[in-house]
């Protein structure tokens, strides 16, 4: 160091330890930017609705699979010495109000003060007391402070009836010609089960004279009517084509009536024949009721069964409720017209909307050059996905009902005006309206599937020499198909459980006909038919009695959703096969 020269030494810095500065820059640091809660978060979100979706399948699976289970006839009396029979349908805890309370008789209020547990509350029980032409009602709330004897009479029968729903009682008496022949239960039970089955074949061919003789050869004289009107429209009436027309439809309306007088009088034997035999059934409250054997769709001494039994009626209303007509205001009996309505309409949407999704979806994105109308295209489809239901309900009822199918009906079916054919609600404009619903759909899944096939492919086809539509043909359709596969599997899925279109546009409560049949031109497409989500609507806002119609909701619904579920497997296992025939190389 030189003379004269001063240095100024720093002063010395502190010594950190980097293991501190770094636990102290990472206590600054947010949670969220660390991966771990929203694993967590997303994890959770996953596990809830996982639980969401298995607990809305478990309560449809417990009530709709119990729905048919025969359990025990209870006869109750109550406090005021009536007595009454039916199945326990539920149990309900019911508060007291004091208000109510104190408004009540002073033997009533102190029988239910007597009642009440300590948290304030009482059980009630709901029975199914059937018996509606008599009762005026299928359900009785009964509290708990009401009853004082329950038994279960071995001789209690239920009987599932073609008109006015369950008949509870026991049997009194068995008539044939107007005359008793038992009139005790295990008598008059005996007699029945003798003459029961003979009775109810006699009513089955019954119903097919009146449905498939009498029924068809009516429609043979409506078209024979037709025919006529039609060379009345193009010649006539004072042509000799009409005059010749006429005298042959008189003809054969003679021999079409003269066959349909054989099947009445024929039915008019078998009604005589079944009202020869009738039981005597007595209600737990004394009543006598006369019900004729033939119009008895079951019967039930549910007392008297044991598990085999209660097995056996449970797989024979199964049965029946996949493969009869429904019965007493939809809310008994089957619900096959319901079933094949829903699947036929299904298949036409299906067969009608990806065929018109797969040719836009190829135009957008093979065809059409990328701009601003396209992307105004792409914008106007998935808004159109978010569009209500119910609009295009009201578009199918006016466009398709109202204006296409009424210029039908002007140009073919003219004989048949003013009544409408195709003017008028039906399967095939249900379809044509479900296919628009479900048309943006399939467009996207289709132009995301086709988007994933790799441009190399379509380069290397251009190379060989192929056109654009041998390209798309034989090598981007092929690759793109399980995609366009999964689009018809989401369409499905969206159309099949609908009902705010399908209430304009073709389902009914009742349809007498189905659309497909035996009967030339075998494909109805103009009939109304029926629709299992409508016919849940029709049981749960429009049935006679919300408490009868919920067990027969369930089940339909677990029905709905099994159908759903069944054509989806179908489809998702075409996609299967696809997609392995192409990963495989093959084409």
């Amino acid at each position: 160091m030189s003379p004269g020269v001063l240095t100024r030494t720093p002063p010395p810095q502190p010594t950190r330890d980097r293991s501190s500065r770094f636990r102290r820059q990472r206590s600054r640091s947010s949670l969220l930017t660390y991966g771990e809660p929203w694993v967590w978060l997303t994890g959770g979100a996953l596990v809830l609705a996982i639980a969401m979706i298995a607990g809305l399948l478990s309560l449809v699976l417990w009530q709709g699979l119990s729905t048919f289970w025969q359990g025990p006839i209870v006869t109750f009396t109550t406090a005021d010495g009536a007595r009454g029979m039916g199945e326990i349908a539920d149990f309900e805890r019911f508060s007291v109000d004091p208000a109510t309370l104190a408004t009540m008789p002073e033997d009533e209020a102190q029988l239910v003060q007597d009642a009440v547990d300590d948290d304030g509350s009482y059980t009630r029980t709901l029975f199914r007391t059937g018996n509606f032409d008599l009762a005026g009602t299928h359900f009785e709330w009964v509290p708990s402070y009401n009853v004082t004897d329950t038994s279960t009479d071995e001789w209690a029968v239920l009987l599932e009836r073609e008109a006015w729903g369950r008949f509870y009682g026991t049997p009194a008496a068995f008539i044939v010609d107007d005359e008793e022949h038992a009139s005790d239960a295990p008598g008059a039970w005996a007699l029945f089960q003798r003459h029961y089955e003979p009775s109810r074949e006699r009513y089955l061919e019954r119903r097919a004279l009146e449905k498939d003789v009498v029924g068809r050869l009516n429609d043979e004289e409506e078209r024979g009517r037709l025919r006529l009107r039609g060379v009345e429209l193009e010649h006539g009436a004072d042509s000799p084509e009409y005059a010749r027309a006429a005298q042959d439809f008189e003809a054969f309306r003679a021999e079409v009536r003269s066959r349909a007088t054989k099947a009445n009088e024929a039915i008019r034997e078998l009604d005589r024949e079944n009202e020869r035999f009738q039981l005597v059934m007595e209600t737990a409250g004394g009543e006598r009721k006369t019900i004729v054997l033939a119009d008895v769709v079951r019967a039930v001494p549910a007392n008297q069964l044991g598990f085999v039994g209660k097995i056996g009626v449970y797989l024979s209303r199964w049965w029946e409720f996949l493969t009869a007509d429904p019965r007493y205001a939809n809310s008994e009996g089957g619900v096959y017209p319901a079933i094949f309505g829903t699947v036929v309409m299904t298949l036409l949407m299906s067969i009608l909307v990806v065929p018109f999704g797969v040719l836009a979806a190829l135009y957008l994105r093979e065809y059409a050059k990328q701009g601003t109308i396209i992307s105004a295209v792409r914008i106007a489809v998935n808004n159109l996905a978010g569009v209500p239901s119910i609009v295009f309900g009201i578009f199918g009822l006016g466009f398709f009902c109202y204006i296409v199918g009424a210029r039908i009906d002007e140009l073919f079916y003219a004989e048949r005006l003013p009544n409408p054919t195709f003017g008028t609600r039906g399967i095939l404009w249900a379809s044509f309206t479900l296919a628009l619903l479900t048309l943006p759909v399939v467009i996207v899944a289709t132009e995301e599937a086709l988007s994933a096939v790799p441009n190399s492919m379509r380069e290397g086809s251009y190379a060989c020499g192929a056109t654009k539509w041998q390209t798309v043909r034989r090598i981007v359709l092929p690759r793109a198909a399980p995609g366009i596969m999964t689009g018809m599997i989401l369409a499905i899925a969206r159309g099949a459980g609908e009902v705010a279109p399908l209430m304009l546009v073709g389902a009914m409560k009742l349809a007498p006909s189905l659309p497909i049949d035996g009967s030339f031109p075998y494909l109805h497409p103009s009939r109304s038919f029926m629709h299992l989500g409508f016919h849940i609507f029709d049981l749960g806002f429009q049935s006679q009695n919300s408490e009868a119609a919920k067990p027969m909701v369930y089940t339909t619904t677990l029905l709905l959703i099994a159908i759903v579920v069944l054509l989806n497997v179908a489809a998702i296992w075409v996609r299967a096969r696809l997609r392995r025939r192409f990963e495989g190389g093959t084409i």
